[in-house]
């Protein structure tokens, strides 16, 4: 029961990074850490009753509040899928946390 009660107070994690979403923007990362990801739902479509993405801009972003936004940008890139951009920026972030980007 304590476990439920833990993961209810972080939220949505994915692959062992926090997920938040605000209207079309979705935040995968922690502010505390050096990067994280911004994927932006740029298009949908209905199927039956729901909104599907069919368009999705996905950026990797460096957390530095002293930089200027479009400086905080160290890679972006579009997808056709919610499950396309997701994929994309897990490989990002990981890659990104573990030293492995700029």
């Amino acid at each position: 029961m304590a476990e439920s009660k833990a993961a209810k107070a972080e939220g949505l994690i994915y692959k062992g990074h926090p997920l938040r979403r605000v209207d079309n923007l979705i935040y995968y990362g922690s502010m505390a850490e050096k990067y994280i990801i911004m994927m932006q739902v740029l298009d949908t479509k209905k199927e039956q009753d729901l909104d599907m993405a069919t368009r999705v801009s996905v950026q990797l972003q460096l957390t530095d509040s002293n930089l200027r936004s479009r400086d905080r940008i160290i890679k972006k890139s579009e997808k056709e899928s919610l499950y396309a951009a997701m994929d994309i920026a897990a490989i990002w972030l990981n890659r990104a946390l573990a030293g492995k980007e700029k």
